[in-house]
């Protein structure tokens, strides 16, 4: 598929390699704060969340990613626009983001908007995205717990992704964070 944009993930993950419960559940991500915002780095840090945020357009995620992140005190994504993929949400269900019925949707009006580096968030939003062939980049946390089960953006590919080691950092808490770019 083409797209004029390339997607970017920052994900935090166990070691095992979930980014929920099977329940949803995010309690195990340690460092949350209590107002829901994104975690820290036991520094005041945030991962370079805000580093990744400030160098994307929009961000397109998943129905269940939304419904974490609304009630959200402070809304992280720093006045960009949000895409929110889902079959069930009411077109007017949010003023601060735009509702599509489809991947295809999605994609399309992401380029047609002219965005050049997308936020993709959410496992299966995540998985179309890297099936699809439009991602070229992923940041991946891993938080060092073990959950056992639970959801993943990975999981069967049309072919293998090859990807290329960027870097890698670690947090005084244990977090490893490595980031690669798709080989194409």
């Amino acid at each position: 598929m083409d797209a004029t944009f390339t997607g970017a993930v920052f994900l935090g993950m166990s070691v095992d390699g979930f980014i929920a419960r099977l329940d949803h559940d995010l309690s195990w991500l340690t460092g949350a704060d209590e107002a829901g915002g994104p975690p820290d780095d036991g520094a005041g840090g945030d991962f370079g969340f805000a580093e990744f945020v400030s160098g994307i357009d929009a961000l397109v995620m998943g129905r269940s990613t939304y419904e974490v992140i609304a009630p959200f005190a402070e809304w992280p994504y720093q006045g960009r626009p949000v895409h929110v993929l889902s079959s069930s949400l009411p077109a007017d269900a949010d003023p601060r983001i735009t509702v599509h019925r489809s991947f295809d949707e999605a994609v399309a009006a992401l380029g047609t908007a002219g965005y050049r580096r997308v936020y993709v968030d959410g496992g299966r939003t995540v998985h179309q995205f890297l099936a699809a062939g439009l991602v070229g980049e992923l940041t991946l946390s891993r938080v060092p717990v073990l959950i056992g089960t639970g959801h993943t953006p990975f999981g069967e590919f049309p072919a293998d992704i090859p990807l290329e080691h960027v870097g890698t950092r670690t947090f005084p808490a244990g977090m490893v964070q490595s980031t690669y770019r798709v080989r194409r």
